[in-house]
């Protein structure tokens, strides 16, 4: 039976029977356990190992719940609490201090004692003030920075009874405090309880030694999941005050959930510091699969950029009108109602910004003793400008120069170099095109692409070029239209085909648009870049299954972290947003990475002048880092979750 003494209890435990199924076996760690701890009690629970005194230290602490019976803390059933409910119980009133001690090896004593502070919603400041004075109290002034492999057993224990008075710890829960210590650590530790009892803390101790068991004023002696007595071995000292409950801030509330992003943030990076190595790989195949990403779309960027600039230099709106009904149509040669009015009619259009005749042969030219092939192309005054043609000396054609049908020639910069080699300037100089001399008086860049582009080429005026060449009345091979900027190619090219139709009485003739050109082009860019973006893509889902399996190990590695988290009063919340923000936070810092790992590979083989141009748009680098945190959160959050589901009690008591 239990021992009420006529005091009011602070922790009271009625007909409580905690059952375990281990297989299908069903283990009764306590039967039938009724008993109160007033508060002030400095009490003893002491049984052999397998007694069920751990099970009872653990329901007495509010880390596991009995299978049936109540338990009241300061009159309040712990019935159907809720587990977050349960930490702030935790966080609030009670200290624990555990054989092994339960530092985290990657803070300092310092910080370690400082932990429970940190759900408590303690500023920084306010935590290192009161650490710093608990350590001082403790014997460990000159401990502060020093980890737990750095310092002693004695130590260590005294780091943890620092932590457990941390956020004031009014009952204190010691299991086996000396158990892994030496005679005088032990009697040390000891006489710090004794202490601390004395300023008014209710102590519980767990163990197994009735020497320890004697130094309380009460001992419990249990076997077998029953209390076998409750004697009182000196006078109670106790203190009547009454427990207050709240449960801090609200979960949900922004400050809050602002102040844990912040403290769970630096805990995160320290943990990842921890296991650089382990880290870094997790985070290589996020950096492969971001890199990829950035580069690929990169890469179709500048590809398709670079055509494009070849297209316009073609002329980048441009509709070309050719006789016949399609290409390679035989009849074409025979139609000769392309005319010289028909670009005057188009000229005169408002969505027409300039148009030129075109007629074309191909001819031997000589100058001295060099005689090459060229094609030869009769244009009119516009041409240059429709076909997006730059000057390089001299000038283009003027108005007279059609006019008056002139023996002028602007030839391009590959036919300049043939003719006349060595830098000699072409300007002013005559060539011969059969036996018609002709005068240079320009020289044009060569199209980028086309047949056009291979070949030499001189530019005569078409009047020339019909009147004295070809002879009068050929008509014309082609009409070629530059669009204005501000129509679009595919309405200009339905109003072309029917000015021409009802000048010509029929449609003898079809339209090549450029312009349809670039749009295809452009979309089968796009589908080139998707396609491979698509690959690259599967490397980042890749590279999350790996972070997701990387933080699955972790929190099975960490197990008895994330129960002492919990024991000193984490939230699941907090718990599950320290893990969720290490797999975003290792996505992140990879995204990061694999960005500047695009950028060297575009500086070193993507420059302008390569095949294979690379242009990283900011709205690549956006979409890559939104990209990693959506792996991070997705793929972090089973882990998270999982972590934070842990039960305390099991994660505590895991190897």
């Amino acid at each position: 039976m239990a021992r009420g003494d006529n005091v009011s209890a602070l922790l009271e435990i009625k007909n409580v029977s905690r059952v375990f199924q281990a297989g299908d076996e069903t283990i009764m760690a306590l039967a039938g356990v009724s008993l109160s701890i007033a508060s002030g009690e400095l009490v003893a629970i002491v049984g052999a190992s397998g007694s069920g005194k751990s099970t009872l230290m653990n329901i007495l602490g509010c880390l596991d719940q009995p299978s049936s019976g109540d338990y009241r803390v300061g009159g309040r059933s712990v019935a159907g609490l809720t587990p977050d409910n349960l930490a702030a119980l935790r966080r609030e009133h009670f200290g624990f201090i555990f054989q092994r001690y339960h530092l985290l090896g990657t803070l300092n004593a310092a910080d370690n004692v400082a932990m429970p502070a940190v759900y408590a919603g303690l500023d920084a400041a306010s935590r290192r003030e009161r650490s710093t004075s608990l350590l001082r109290r403790l014997g460990l002034g000159d401990r502060l920075d020093h980890r737990p492999n750095q310092l002693s057993g004695g130590q260590q224990q005294r780091v943890s009874i620092a932590r457990a008075l941390m956020n004031g710890g009014r009952i204190i829960l010691a299991d086996e405090p000396t158990g892994a210590l030496d005679s005088k650590s032990g009697e040390t530790v000891l006489d710090i309880l004794k202490e601390l009892h004395a300023d008014g803390h209710t102590i519980i101790i767990v163990t197994h030694d009735m020497e320890v068991a004697g130094h309380a004023d009460r001992i419990i002696e249990i076997r077998d999941g029953v209390i076998l007595s409750d004697r009182r071995t000196r006078d109670q000292k106790t203190d009547a005050q009454a427990l207050t409950f709240h449960d801090g801030r609200p979960v949900g509330a922004l400050s809050a959930f602002r102040h844990r992003l912040a403290e769970a943030l630096p805990m995160a990076i320290r943990s990842m510091a921890a296991h650089r190595v382990r880290t870094f790989l997790t985070m290589l195949g996020i950096i492969i699969g971001i890199a990829a990403v950035v580069a690929v779309v990169g890469i179709g960027e500048g590809t398709r950029q670079k055509v494009l600039a070849e297209i316009s230099e073609l002329g980048a709106s441009t509709l070309a009108i050719l006789p016949g009904s399609h290409w390679g149509d035989e009849r074409s040669s025979s139609i000769t109602t392309l005319v010289v009015s028909d670009a005057d009619a188009l000229a005169a259009q408002t969505y027409v910004d300039s148009v030129t005749p075109e007629v074309q042969t191909s001819a031997k030219i000589r100058f001295g003793r060099i005689s090459v092939a060229a094609d030869v192309i009769g244009v009119g005054q516009d041409y240059f400008r429709v076909n997006g043609l730059k000057r390089l000396k001299g000038s283009f054609f003027s108005a007279e120069t059609i006019s008056e049908r002139r023996q002028e020639a602007v030839i391009d910069d590959r036919t300049a170099a043939t003719l006349f080699p060595g830098g000699e300037s072409p300007l002013g100089k005559i060539f011969m095109i059969g036996r018609v001399p002709i005068v240079t008086i320009g020289v044009s860049a060569r199209p980028s692409s086309s047949s056009g582009g291979r070949s030499l080429q001189v530019y005569l005026p078409f009047t020339g070029m019909t009147g004295r060449l070809l002879g009068a009345g050929t008509s014309l091979a082609a009409l070629t239209v530059r669009v204005a900027d501000s129509v679009d190619t595919t309405v200009a090219e339905r109003a072309v085909v029917g000015l021409m139709t009802r000048r010509h009485g029929t449609k003898d003739f079809f339209v090549f648009n450029s312009d349809q050109v670039r749009k295809t082009i452009e979309r089968i860019s796009q589908k080139m870049s998707l396609l491979i973006s698509s690959v690259a893509v599967i490397s980042l889902v890749v590279g999350g299954i790996g972070v997701m399996n990387i933080m699955l190990v972790s929190v099975t590695e960490r197990t008895r972290e994330i129960g002492l988290r919990m024991a000193v009063g984490a939230r699941r919340i907090d718990i599950m947003l320290q893990f969720l923000i290490e797999a975003v936070t290792i996505c992140i810092a990879g995204s990061i990475l694999g960005v500047a790992l695009a950028l060297g590979i575009a500086t070193v083989l993507g420059g302008p002048g390569s095949k294979f141009p690379m242009i990283i748009t900011a709205n690549a680098i956006v979409a890559a880092c939104l990209v990693a945190l959506w792996i991070g959160l997705t793929f972090g959050f089973l882990p998270a979750r999982n972590a934070s589901r842990l039960d305390p009690v099991d994660a505590l008591s895991r190897e």
